[in-house]
């Protein structure tokens, strides 16, 4: 399998660590690496015997240091887009590139800044789901939901099994974001999963599913990979889960539970870290007394907190940002807040 990894994303739910100049991909919240870099070895650990890093233009160098200070960067290319599309013409973009070569590989589509905890359970249903692309699916893996979530799109499987797979059921319906009670509906069903955006099929299946839903994308990958880019500015902004996958009548599921997270905010990220014995959780060099639950992430000073509890403090090259806990997931407002200042410099 060729896993391509979608690196050119701009969240800032976790500013000012992730910024737009330096998203959290690029970041180090785990065992002093950073998140494309968990990425990557998860996919080799699932047997991945090619990584494709899909990024932009002004991420591209950040992405070479990372990819270059790796001794597995001969298997690992680097394709950069013009400008930001959405996922399904960054898709596109190696469609365009392989089509001709490797028409019947299996390849992959993963996001890049995910956490995983069990890396043997993402492999299996990985193994899971490359079976069902040689079958001629387009499969995803489905998170089994633990709480009703607010904040993830929901895909609902059918009842039974594809006869000749295991664990792999035909997709009934895509869902958005619902609210509370029809997350506790989905909860409660059995049926539904979080979407966690992982996409795995034969190219000719995906470029079969472009032919039949985005038209236009299928005719610029037919005209090869620098007619591509050439023509990339007119391509559609459209994701690949709205474009194809909410559409198509080829998608199947395998349901799995590997511990995963998109660090969708301060406090998903404190839950994946060992709290101490005041359920504070410090990333770095962190000194506390008399404290309890705080977040801390240190980068260049030490950080000393005494006598407080319930701070967020986030310490960059640039930036020393304090907040109650409790705001951690309002930190939008602070960045539409350095926006009307045109503080670019912190953005």
């Amino acid at each position: 399998m060729i896993s391509v990894i979608l690196a050119g994303g701009r969240g800032i739910r976790l500013w000012p660590e992730s910024r737009r100049q330096f998203p959290k991909q690029l970041c180090k919240f785990f065992d002093d690496k950073t998140m494309l870099d968990h990425t990557i070895d998860r996919l080799l650990q699932a047997g991945s015997r090619q990584i494709v890093i899909i990024t932009s233009d002004d991420l591209t160098s950040y992405i070479k240091k990372i990819v270059a200070d790796r001794p597995d960067n001969n298997i690992i290319e680097i394709l950069s887009e013009p400008e930001g599309k959405n996922t399904a013409p960054a898709v596109g973009l190696v469609l365009a590139k392989y089509a001709e070569q490797i028409p019947d590989d299996v390849i992959g589509i993963f996001p890049a800044d995910h956490y995983v905890i069990d890396n043997d359970a993402f492999s299996a249903a990985v193994s899971q789901a490359a079976e069902a692309a040689r079958k001629g699916y387009l499969a995803t893996i489905g998170i089994t939901p633990d709480r009703p979530e607010t904040g993830f799109g929901y895909i609902e499987k059918t009842k039974w099994e594809i006869g000749e797979l295991n664990n792999v059921f035909p997709v009934h319906s895509f869902y958005e974001k619902p609210d509370l009670k029809i997350a506790e509906t989905y909860l409660n069903s059995g049926q539904h999963m979080w979407n966690a955006g992982i996409y795995i099929g034969q190219i000719s299946t995906l470029l079969e599913e472009f032919a039949a839903y985005l038209p236009d994308v299928r005719q610029q990958i037919s005209c090869g990979y620098d007619a591509y880019l050439q023509g990339y500015s007119k391509l559609p902004n459209i994701s690949l889960d709205y474009g194809i996958a909410e559409k198509s009548q080829r998608m199947a599921v395998v349901p799995s539970d590997f511990g995963w997270s998109d660090l969708g905010s301060w406090n998903a990220l404190a839950k994946l870290h060992k709290a101490d014995i005041n359920e504070n959780v410090v990333i770095g060099d962190v000194i506390l007394k008399d404290s309890q639950q705080c977040i801390v992430k240190q980068t260049n000073k030490t950080i000393v907190l005494y006598g407080v509890e319930n701070l967020l403090v986030v310490e960059t090259d640039k930036t020393i940002f304090i907040s109650d806990r409790n705001k951690a997931q309002e930190i939008k407002d602070v960045v539409e807040l350095l926006t009307k200042e045109q503080r670019y410099d912190l953005l």
